[in-house]
């Protein structure tokens, strides 16, 4: 299986990043192949709405997303590796996928391209009601996408760079791109 990993985290070595990086550690040895993206860390910038996907490539604006669409077009699996920020992904994350719109109107009939996706995220707050708004927008993205949710993990407590050492979440990404079928 063919898997991109858009990590979302301005903290190259932060819980989402390290949750990424187990989780590409599971999926490896399960003999997947994984593309890893620091979107935080590219020069992406956002869709402005001119609508005219597919006139210049994809998008008309030229920057790092250029080399982003091949491994997104062939992927399987989209992974979606973010910190919690305000109730929500990281805005670097969401800057990159909003402008995923430009392969959708790639297709004549404007299809998103199916594909099963997870979702790793790190915060500080560690309660289910934390965790609730995140968990109905990527349900409610998926759905309108019309992809498969294979799984996800909230590693909840983790503040300060570095706390996520030697927490389960850990194991736990692993565990699920090992997983992936």
């Amino acid at each position: 299986m063919k898997i991109i990993l858009l990590e979302g985290s301005p903290n190259k070595n932060g819980s989402s990043n390290l949750l990424a990086d187990c989780f590409r550690q599971g999926a490896e040895e399960a003999g997947h192949s994984v593309e890893i993206v620091d979107v935080a860390h590219a020069n992406i910038h956002p869709c402005t709405g001119c609508i005219r996907c597919g006139y210049e490539g994809p998008c008309v604006q030229k920057d790092d997303m250029d080399a982003i669409y091949p491994h997104y077009k062939d992927a399987d699996l989209v992974v979606l590796a973010s910190p919690m920020y305000y109730w929500s992904l990281s805005g670097q994350l969401k800057c990159a996928f909003d402008r995923l719109f430009a392969v959708a109107e790639l297709s004549p009939s404007y299809a998103n391209p199916v594909k099963d996706c997870v979702l790793l995220m790190a915060a500080e707050g560690d309660t289910e009601s934390n965790f609730e708004p995140v968990r109905h927008y990527y349900h409610a993205l998926l759905e309108r996408l019309g992809w498969k949710d294979c799984g996800i993990v909230y590693a909840g407590g983790n503040m300060h760079v570095g706390d996520i050492a030697g927490k389960p979440q850990l194991e736990e990404a692993e565990a699920l791109g090992a997983s992936i079928r």
